[in-house]
Parts: structure tokens; C-alpha cells; sequence
């Protein structure tokens, strides 16, 4: 064998070995797997527990007696269907309304040469540092001001578009070429075309990423829901299950997981769906 053929294969081999994965690598991995995995799978074993089990000390993992009545007393005690749709037409009426505005509003601070455009990015951005509590009450009074207490407009409205959504797609839409879109000046489309045809097709990885937050933080929701929903009609299935599964007296654990099982399930579906897009846009829009 030649010296050059030693080399190439002293190469190789340490090539090989840096690509290796160490034993150590996986056991934090595992680790982190089973930290963020087991609350999971005990709210979903422990939603088939009786609510004597549940209370039990120790507890248990695995239910001694399997029992479907928790899922029975969410969809027999509970106006369940009515309580669920609430939150899926907030829920989806929201994230479509982050995918669209959002996504304008990306599209012209990274493509769009106007006067101020710096500052006003950066005004959008220092709202990020504003906690969401403080802005509860100003958006309280404005929502009852023009009567929207206790309608879908008034759980929709506010929340049709957000600075981090915006940071998003602009950081994402940045890095499109710039030729694309001057050819499609030069033809003579206007930016709403550009914008439809061109820009969107191209950020199906930002927009899945936007999806799954938006579609998440607006179904888990609680406390704006609860202030602006007077009544049980308008009520989402998170503050329902607040509502009526802790009582004065008794906090009926039982039935709170059977909820937070069938509050969780949608979202994984969700997650499942657009799982690949969702990676993909983490990873090119400056999120690490």
C-alpha cells in the first residue's frame, strides 16, 4: 500500500469515527426523551384510572383498573361538542389569519424598499418584550368599547397577527433571491401577484412553522378566553374544563386529564401533518 493510500484510508477512518455517535450522546438524548415524554404518558394512563387511583399515594403508573368513565362524564357532563367547536373556529380562525397577515406583513419589511421600514421593524420587534398581561386590559376596554365582549370577533380579532409571526416570515423571506421577484417586476406583476404567486408558494416551511405555534398558543389559550367569554356558549374547552372540573369543594382530577388528552390530541395531529415543513422552517429562519 503507498503513502498516499495510508493517508486516504487515516482519513477515512477519522472521518468515520467523528461521525460516529458517542454512547454519551445518546444517553442525554434519552434522558431529555423520558423528561419530556413521561408527563405525557402518565396524563394519558392516569385518564383511565378511577378517581380513587388518581388520588392514591404513592401513585401509580400503570392503572390497576382501566375505566373509561372520565371520558364518558367529558361528553356526557359537559356541553363537549359545542365547547370544542369554540376552540376549533378560534383556533384555525386565528393561525389562518397569522399565515396571511403575517406573511404580508414579512413580504414588505424584507422586500419592500420604503422610508422608515428599519424603525418600523424594530418598533415590531420591541413589542416581543412586552409581557402579554400587561396588554389584557387595553385590549379588554378596546374590545368592549366596539362590543365585541362575548362574540368570536372579540376571542379572533386581537390576535390576528403578532411580532413574532412577523419576525418569522421576514427572516425567512429574506433569504428568497431577489431576482425572482425583480424579474417579476420587470414583467410587470404588481406585489400582490408577486406576493401570491411567487413569495408564498416558496415559504411553505416558514408558514408550517407559524401554523403549529399559532394553531398551538390559540387552542391552548385560557386566559383571554375567560375574560372575554360571558357565557357558556362562547365558552373554549380549556376554560370549560377550568370551570367545571374544579370546583368550591372538589377538583375532579379524573376528568380534567380526559380533557387535557382530547385537548392534546389535535394538536399532535397537527404537528404530525406538517412535521417535516415545521423542521425545515426551524432550521432556515434563524431559530436555533
Amino acid at each position: 500500500m503507498t503513502k498516499r493510500e495510508v493517508r486516504t484510508a487515516e482519513r477515512r477512518s477519522i472521518a468515520i469515527g467523528e461521525a460516529r455517535p458517542h454512547g454519551w450522546l445518546y444517553a442525554v438524548l434519552g434522558v431529555g426523551l423520558i423528561a419530556v415524554v413521561s408527563p405525557f404518558i402518565w396524563m394519558a394512563l392516569s385518564s383511565l384510572k378511577p378517581e380513587a387511583e388518581i388520588r392514591q399515594s404513592p401513585p401509580t403508573w400503570w392503572p390497576h383498573t382501566f375505566t373509561l368513565e372520565n371520558f364518558q362524564q367529558l361528553f356526557t357532563q359537559l356541553d363537549f361538542p359545542q365547547y370544542f367547536t369554540n376552540s376549533a373556529i378560534v383556533a384555525v380562525a386565528v393561525t389562518l389569519g397569522n399565515l396571511l397577515f403575517c406573511s404580508m406583513l414579512g413580504y414588505s419589511f424584507a422586500k419592500i424598499d420604503f422610508w422608515g421600514r428599519d424603525w418600523l421593524f424594530r418598533i415590531v420587534l420591541g413589542t416581543l418584550m412586552i409581557p402579554g398581561v400587561v396588554l389584557l386590559v387595553p385590549l379588554f376596554v378596546l374590545v368592549s368599547s366596539l362590543g365585541l365582549v362575548n362574540t368570536y370577533a372579540g376571542l379572533i380579532l386581537p390576535f390576528l397577527a403578532g411580532p413574532f409571526g412577523v419576525f418569522l416570515m421576514r427572516q425567512f423571506i429574506s433569504g428568497l433571491p431577489d431576482e425572482l421577484i425583480d424579474a417579476a417586476r420587470v414583467d410587470g406583476a404588481s406585489e400582490l401577484r408577486i406576493f401570491a404567486r411567487i413569495i408564498m408558494p416558496l415559504c411553505k416551511p416558514a408558514l408550517a412553522t407559524l401554523g403549529i405555534l399559532t394553531f398551538l398558543g390559540s387552542w391552548n389559550n385560557f386566559l383571554w378566553p375567560l375574560v372575554v367569554a360571558s357565557t357558556e356558549d362562547k365558552y373554549t374547552l380549556p376554560v370549560a374544563l377550568a370551570l367545571y372540573a374544579v370546583g368550591q369543594n372538589k377538583t375532579e382530577y379524573g376528568l380534567l386529564l380526559a380533557g387535557a388528552v382530547v385537548v392534546v390530541v389535535p394538536v399532535i395531529l397537527v404537528f404530525l401533518a406538517l412535521q417535516k415543513h415545521f423542521i425545515q422552517g426551524i432550521a432556515t429562519t434563524g431559530i436555533k
